[in-house]
């Protein structure tokens, strides 16, 4: 539950915001519990990246339980889905990576642990790629991967109107875009 609120802490906050205390208040436990957990911020820092990836871990499950798309617009449905998600029901988590990742720059042990997470996306693209019936490589799966998750920052960070003009207004055309620049007709 605490590395839950942590989480929530750091979406809304920022890495700043992040400290025993915070995580008390949020968690409604009394000033201390956190820090009976974690010692240390670096601790708790490290421990909010875990559950980060514990929590990316059990989307990559759902995900599959929703099966594999097997054809191209099974895989731009997938896509738009997965934005989506990003957008509302995991955008805590997906603010709190945003975090995470700038932290990861003074702390090398949480840089470590979201490199596997990025490890884990080529490879579910790679598999949608394939399930798709395209053919999927790793350059291909990496720059989906990566288009996909500067998309999902863009639409976490970005004005509505500057959305609009980047083509992010409508989610499914962008993503077919993305799509058919990667497996050109």
């Amino acid at each position: 539950m605490l590395r839950d609120t942590a989480i929530d802490v750091l979406a809304d906050g920022g890495a700043h915001a992040l400290t025993h205390r915070a995580v008390d208040r949020a968690a409604a436990q009394p000033l201390g519990t956190t820090k009976n957990y974690f010692a240390t911020r670096d601790a708790l820092l490290l421990a909010t990246t875990e559950r980060v990836y514990e929590r990316y871990l059990y989307d990559q499950e759902q995900l599959a339980a929703l099966g594999a798309p097997s054809d191209r617009d099974g895989l731009v449905a997938v896509l738009a889905e997965l934005i989506r998600r990003g957008t509302s029901t995991d955008r805590p988590r997906l603010m709190a990576l945003l975090e995470l990742h700038a932290e990861a720059q003074r702390r090398p042990s949480l840089g470590r642990l979201l490199a596997k997470q990025t490890e884990i996306d080529y490879r579910m693209y790679d598999r949608l790629q394939r399930a798709a019936g395209l053919p999927g490589s790793a350059a291909r799966s990496r720059v989906l991967a990566r288009t996909m998750q500067s998309t999902l920052l863009s639409l976490l960070t970005h004005p509505d109107d500057a959305l609009a003009a980047q083509g992010l207004d409508d989610i499914d055309a962008f993503v077919r875009g993305v799509v058919d620049a990667v497996y050109p007709a």
